[in-house]
């Protein structure tokens, strides 16, 4: 499990070698909430996956991924993210195959 460093603004990309992965996070806020889009390797695994608390954003093995991400609610309230609080309130977390269940990424 890795915390991957977010800022605090409406609209960011990051970039960083996960599981010798070259991954392209990007984070979009609209006023339905926080969405992902998730590439690896310069190709889109998801677009515009709603970010929710401890709900996997890849979910699924057919994506090719190795691994999944999940927000934190830091303050253990629950909340979904919403971009004020990000790096501090909501933590991105990238979860290593190991920490997933069997067959899940």
């Amino acid at each position: 499990m890795l915390v991957v460093p977010t800022q605090a603004v409406p609209n960011q990309t990051l970039t960083v070698i996960l599981a010798g992965q070259q991954v392209q996070v990007t984070l979009l806020q609209k006023s339905t909430g926080l969405y992902m889009d998730l590439q690896s390797n310069g190709e889109e695994v998801v677009g515009l996956v709603v970010c929710q608390n401890l709900n996997r954003i890849v979910r699924d093995l057919y994506f090719g991924f190795i691994g999944d991400f999940v927000f934190l609610d830091n303050t253990g309230a629950g909340a979904d993210p919403d971009f004020t609080g990000l790096g501090s309130r909501f933590s991105l977390i990238y979860l290593e195959a190991a920490d997933l269940p069997p067959g899940a990424g």
